[in-house]
């Protein structure tokens, strides 16, 4: 029968709680990179031009089918090698945050793209036109009219898109990166195998509060566009 001890839940919480910086920086530069790099993703898919179009649609295909610790593994392995052979290069130093968030980007990024591009796709077409008749610019249209309501629809997807991203980014323990799930990893290693359930448990009221939090400031968000919009 297995002991488990409540107690050391909470003895080993504020020891794994220090990395939490390090996982919201992760969740943080991705949530912005990644948004910037989806966006520009959602456009290209939208563009007129086929061939931008293409290439867009293949880049969000290929990383959606791509499961995120491949994914890892393709980036933390195979970027230093292919930079060393092509550049002559010599990254395999670079810390471990580099890696972690050029993987988590580019998989945000073909993810947060498709909730864009649907969003940006539910607005009638008629404010747009709206908007041009009374002289707007298409860049004014754009920024006062669309993107504000894209954003509001868009919100639910967006948040449940950086709760998956948290959940994918504790992957990155199997590289060594010392995050939540990695401080996790590295205390039941120290403790020899001991407390491994306490441990996890330890883990997950963490990364539960975090979700908590960010599905709280979604809400809120939600409902004060809801007001101002009315």
């Amino acid at each position: 029968m297995v002991n488990y001890d409540i107690s050391k839940v909470f003895d080993m919480l504020p020891n794994i709680a220090s990395a939490l910086p390090m996982t919201i920086i992760v969740l943080s530069l991705t949530t912005l990179l990644g948004s910037l790099l989806g966006g520009l993703l959602a456009w290209a898919q939208l563009s007129e031009e086929k061939n931008l179009a293409n290439i867009a649609r293949i880049y969000v295909f290929i990383l959606r089918c791509t499961p995120p610790i491949v994914l890892l593994f393709l980036v933390f392995y195979g970027v230093p090698e292919f930079l060393n052979w092509w550049l002559g290069l010599d990254i395999n130093g670079w810390p471990k945050l580099f890696f972690v968030l050029l993987t988590m980007v580019l998989l945000f990024a073909a993810l947060i793209s498709e909730v864009f591009k649907a969003a940006y796709v539910s607005i009638p077409k008629g404010q747009i036109e709206a908007g041009l008749s009374i002289g707007l610019t298409p860049e004014q249209t754009f920024w006062r009219i669309t993107a504000p309501q894209a954003f509001r629809v868009a919100l639910p997807n967006m948040t449940t898109a950086v709760l998956n991203l948290m959940r994918d980014a504790a992957l990155a323990y199997t590289i060594g990166f010392i995050d939540v799930m990695g401080a996790g990893n590295l205390l039941i290693s120290r403790n020899m195998g001991n407390y491994s359930l306490e441990t996890y448990t330890a883990v997950a009221l963490i990364y539960w509060g975090v979700a908590l939090i960010l599905s709280i400031s979604a809400r809120l968000i939600e409902q004060s566009l809801t007001v101002k919009e009315r």
